[in-house]
């Protein structure tokens, strides 16, 4: 068995933070809000920090930390349940059309995608156009949600609407190609407006809680939920109906896609490998013999043998990989490459002609309002690959050969 390759931060008056980040960057910010949280009465054992990591709001994205007897929802974050979903097809390279220009419209036309309000996704044909495939899988999440509004009115809202959207900023569609020129039909999407209400809704409550308590905090947005309160029961409740709901959705994202290329393109099953998997979420596990809550906040667990995705950037390679069960990382791995520069300075400092240039050979958006996405704004895949050669082995190679962004 290969040992440990993380390396190892101690905090004063807090628990030691593991990283697995050698030869790739980590902010100054991201190592304070990481002992910031190494800090926290409740954190069990360690935290764990994958090569992709950077400032997050509250806890770093990137970061994997198990507690006991308490959640902190901003930790968590507001994209409850965001991830990925990934399949292979029967397609080769070769039956692919010469240009894609005419596909990418398709997709974009059948995935609403985009900032875009309830009233105009299902203009754009959301839900209530589609699929009756979308609204067989509202059918088994309406009930628990109903459930969930009535204890907490506010949430009360029309989330089918957005069932089977794409939304904007880092989530995308691809189609790829492996190293022997199979197809792949990779998406990246979360728990849409509903989970950004649900999250938003719970770290209000925690910080109210700290409020009420005199508890002072390094950071606010580390305020915390206690188990066995109201709020942490409906927390819970609230936050696992929305990683269905963000499950879901990809799953009616991936109908959508296929269907498009199956009325397009030569006739085509699905092989064997396929994945669906959260990267911001909470999960009741067992780890050094204790029951524990482990928040995944931008980390795909890996447990021995399980199946993971973790994407590049526009123009990087992505990756669909086997866990190897490193209880040093709580059977973690990363979601991505991580970002190196913020949205905002990713814009400033980069031209669309470096996008067009970083994304040659890709059908995709090269305009002024992707430059946030453009491959440079992200870590190099490879080094993040290379600092994590321990916690999963590499099953397939993807490069997209299209992308929507939303």
């Amino acid at each position: 068995m290969r040992g440990p390759i993380c390396e190892v931060m101690p905090v004063e008056g807090g628990r030691p933070v593991k990283m697995w980040t050698q030869g790739v960057p980590v902010e100054e910010a991201a190592r304070q809000q990481l002992a910031n949280m190494a800090r926290m009465p409740f954190v069990h054992g360690h935290v764990a920090v994958m090569p992709d990591v950077h400032v997050g709001i509250g806890a770093t994205v990137g970061s994997v930390v198990a507690t006991q007897g308490a959640i902190i929802p901003a930790a968590v974050g507001v994209d409850l349940g965001c991830g990925m979903i990934a399949v292979e097809t029967t397609l080769r390279a070769g039956q692919l059309p010469d240009s894609l220009a005419a596909l990418r419209q398709q997709i974009e036309r059948a995935v609403p995608h985009g900032l875009a309000t309830d009233r105009d996704l299902a203009r754009k044909g959301s839900w209530r156009d589609a699929p009756e495939p979308v609204l067989a899988r509202w059918a088994a999440l309406a009930e628990r949600f109903e459930i969930i509004a009535g204890k907490r009115p506010v949430l009360r809202a029309k989330p089918q609407a957005q069932l089977g959207t794409l939304g904007g900023g880092n989530h995308f569609i691809e189609l790829c190609l492996d190293t022997a020129g199979a197809v792949w039909v990779m998406l990246h999407s979360g728990s849409r407006g509903v989970g950004n209400r649900i999250g938003q809704l719970f770290i209000e409550l925690a910080r109210k809680d700290m409020r009420r308590h005199f508890i002072n905090l390094p950071d606010r947005d580390l305020a915390y939920l206690v188990e066995g309160t109201d709020h942490f029961d409906d927390y819970v409740e609230a936050m696992s109906w929305a990683q269905d709901y963000a499950a879901e959705n990809r799953r009616a994202m991936m109908h959508a896609v296929l269907e498009v290329l199956r009325a397009g393109l030569p006739p085509f099953a699905l092989a064997a490998q396929a994945v669906n998997c959260h990267h911001n979420y909470v999960a009741r596990e067992t780890h050094g013999g204790a029951a524990v809550w482990v928040t995944r906040k931008g980390a795909v667990r890996a447990g021995a043998g399980e199946l993971g995705i973790i994407p590049g950037s526009m123009g990087a390679r992505s990756f669909i990989v086997r866990g190897l069960g490193n209880a040093e990382s709580f059977e973690s791995c990363s979601h991505g490459a991580g970002r190196r520069m913020s949205r905002t300075e990713a814009r400033r400092r980069f031209s669309v002609q470096d996008h067009e240039a970083a994304t040659r050979g890709v059908e995709c958006r090269k305009d002024a309002r992707v430059l946030d996405e453009t491959p440079a704004a992200y870590k190099d895949i490879d080094a993040v690959m290379a600092a994590q050669r321990d916690l999963v082995e590499v099953v397939a190679t993807l490069k997209q050969v299209l992308c929507v962004k939303g």
